[in-house]
């Protein structure tokens, strides 16, 4: 699925995900990549170490949001069983893109949708409460997932509710809630849910990456002031 064309065959502008919007000036490109050989001076073990890094990364450039992460190949997710596969292989195929900013900030919906489910994933390294939203452009159904929520987000939800484009869905975690992270969002598009409920891999192994970028494309046609 072409996310871009999609949007623009139909007309529909996202509203932005956060307030103000991600753009070039504000938002700090963060690679948390194999490649980078700055993740070695990280333990990703120790959520205060992370934190650490990624905050001060942001501070030191004084920027609002760290940024990025699709299909970004992740050493960290080492940190949990969470991402342990058969055969004493592990995912680390990043499946979605991370907004890192501060807890308690406001997430908006970026477009009309339904709930389609939610949970809080509490397992460490997991999401902590997660929302996902059904949407429907022309004759295309597709999916939004945010996960790392603060509990309270989801008070009041229940299969079926409408969420309107430009409203408050959910807020930020922060890590005692949100699987030891340090805050931040992951947003995810999905075009078939299979049999998932309130959850959705969000990390893959090396092996389903073709699978996976049907499954889930690239989102960002909803940060459309993001340059990379």
């Amino acid at each position: 699925m072409d996310l871009k064309k999609l949007l623009l065959t139909n007309k529909v502008d996202p509203a932005p995900l956060f307030k103000p919007e991600l753009n070039r000036e504000n938002t700090l490109f963060m690679d948390f990549s194999t490649s980078n050989t700055e993740m070695k001076s990280v333990d990703f073990s120790n959520e205060a170490s992370m934190n650490r890094f990624v905050f001060s990364k942001i501070k030191k450039a004084d920027k609002t949001y760290g940024y990025g992460g699709y299909l970004e190949d992740r050493e960290l997710y080492k940190r949990s069983a969470v991402f342990d596969i058969a055969g004493g292989k592990s995912r680390s195929i990043h499946l979605g893109i991370d907004v890192w900013t501060q807890a308690e900030k406001p997430i908006y919906c970026p477009l009309d949708g339904k709930v389609h489910s939610f949970k809080n994933n509490i397992s460490y390294g997991n999401y902590g409460p997660t929302i996902i939203l059904s949407h429907k452009l022309g004759k295309q159904v597709f999916y939004t997932l945010y996960g790392h929520l603060s509990k309270e987000s989801l008070n009041g939800l229940y299969p079926g509710k409408t969420i309107e484009k430009g409203n408050i869905l959910a807020y930020v975690g922060d890590s005692k809630v949100n699987g030891e992270w340090p805050p931040h969002l992951h947003f995810q598009v999905i075009t078939d849910m299979k049999d998932y409920d309130g959850d959705y891999p969000g990390v893959c192994s090396k092996e389903e990456i073709k699978t996976y970028q049907e499954l889930c494309p690239d989102p960002i046609a909803f940060f459309p002031m993001i340059k990379q």
